[in-house]
């Protein structure tokens, strides 16, 4: 295996031999200077080489890949060349979103999501009309494999994204039976965030001589400030986390835990006093973490308590704060937690909670800080006899989607038409399948929910509700 130097340099991307519907398309969506991971996987993604590419989520790894196999791509031979393998539909639905974006210069190319959660027709459907690039899931592509469904003769590129996470997991099987479905004459791409024993023997049973290429994970003193308390009990950590949401009163908080059972205990505690909490942990049904992912990002509930396994890949970063309900195992997992606070040129805010067993811990957080870390003191407790503050929005889940030809646009007149809300007062929408959900400002709900069920939205009345 060799190594790409570290210190590489982030060059332009017209410096690249890249088609000129790529360079184009770079340029319109504002994308000139690589990020690190970029100017050292490209060259050799480019080239046709095996790469295994090691950083966290937000390091530009998507575009590195997707810019090699939309470059090499043949959109005229229309067989699937290119397979992206995730672990989570989350993680699948946001790549196959970049490569078409990265790809809209080039025309008639098809991009598939298969990805389990999700009913099996349409994606049958799908795939006897065929495809260029298939991103999925193991089990759903090994579901496909076996029925005889997907064709994966011409596959050139490989692509496993957040492999460590696939093989936590537990997808290793059906990773080795894809990878018997796939050409040996064809271009693996690995890339992962942490790098565990599996990861090496997996690129030694499945690459050729690959590069190496690792962005060191940093902390960013400038933008992110950390703050530590000690706590004596579990008592004293969850009072000391109930002080802290109420002093800050972040609008979107995540609260780290290390295990699913704290997770759902954590969530549960903070519910029964009064916050507005969704849990994101691996128990949970599909649905249900669609709709709790939803409600997060709609900004009508404030705090996710979750698992670091349960929001890898997760686009929620941007965060007014990050708690670390205990310290993470290793300074590299607490360098992603508290990464996704401060992000676009905002400080952020990490918070941690310790007690006297974390002495390891604290001691390699110290040497990365460069500096001592000493419990500070925690709010006053006169806080507890407040209330939480409520979010701002109230997430309304409607009857209808787009088999109902339903658009973002119909549903924002019908709220805003005669006698209804202010545009302002409208949140995020979306649409699936057979559901809706807009978020509304908690003030006009009624309102909203009235210009709904009683008006017309293309022409029809439609069942709607408060998503709890």
């Amino acid at each position: 295996m060799s190594q790409s130097d570290a210190t590489t340099p982030s060059g332009a991307f017209n410096s690249l031999p890249l088609k000129p519907a790529l360079l184009d398309t770079l340029k319109s969506i504002g994308f000139h200077q690589m990020t690190p991971i970029q100017a050292q996987s490209l060259p050799a993604i480019l080239n046709g080489q095996d790469v295994i590419g090691q950083g966290k989520t937000g390091s530009g790894k998507t575009a590195a890949f997707g810019l090699g196999l939309l470059n090499k791509l043949n959109v005229k031979r229309f067989r699937i060349q290119s397979l992206v393998l995730c672990p989570t539909r989350e993680l699948a639905d946001q790549v196959a979103a970049e490569l078409r974006t990265l790809a809209r210069g080039i025309h008639n190319i098809k991009i598939l999501t298969l990805c389990g959660g999700v009913p099996m027709g349409p994606q049958i459907g799908s795939l006897e009309h065929g495809a260029h690039i298939i991103v999925g899931t193991p089990g759903r592509i090994i579901d496909h494999l076996e029925r005889g469904r997907l064709d994966l003769d011409n596959v050139d590129t490989l692509v496993l994204d957040e492999a460590d996470r696939m093989l936590e997991m537990g997808f290793q099987r059906e990773l080795d039976a894809i990878m018997q479905e796939v050409p040996r004459e064809r271009q693996t791409l690995l890339f992962s965030a942490t790098f565990p024993d599996q990861i090496q023997s997996l690129s030694e049973q499945f690459m050729i001589d690959p590069l190496m290429v690792k962005v060191e994970a940093h902390h960013d003193g400038e933008t992110i400030e950390q703050h530590f308390y000690e706590c004596g009990n579990n008592n004293d950590r969850m009072k000391a986390l109930q002080l802290l949401l109420l002093k800050h009163q972040p609008e979107s908080a995540v609260v780290f835990c290390n295990t699913k059972r704290e997770t759902k205990d954590v969530a549960a505690k903070l519910t029964n006093a009064g916050f507005s909490v969704v849990a994101l942990h691996g128990d949970l049904e599909q649905r249900d973490r669609d709709q709790m992912l939803l409600k997060f990002a709609n900004k009508s509930a404030s705090v996710m308590v979750a698992t670091d396994v349960a929001a890898r890949g997760l686009d929620i970063d941007a965060l007014d704060m990050v708690v670390n309900y205990h310290l993470a195992y290793d300074t590299e997992v607490h360098i992603h937690r508290i990464g996704r606070t401060g992000r676009a040129g905002s400080k952020g805010a990490a918070y941690s909670l310790f007690n006297h067993e974390d002495g390891y811990k604290l001691t390699m957080l110290a040497d990365l800080l460069g500096r001592e870390i000493d419990g500070e003191a925690l709010p006053g407790e006169g806080l507890l006899d407040t209330l939480p503050p409520q979010p701002k929005m109230v997430t309304i889940q409607i009857d209808g989607g787009k088999k109902q030809k339903i658009r973002p646009g119909d549903i924002l007149g019908c709220l805003t038409g005669e006698n209804g809300i202010e545009g302002s007062e409208v949140g995020k929408i979306k649409i699936t399948e057979f559901r809706s959900y807009v978020a509304v400002d908690r003030k006009v709900l009624r309102k909203a929910l009235n210009k709904i069920v009683k008006g017309k939205l293309k022409g029809k009345s439609y069942r709607a509700w408060e998503l709890k």
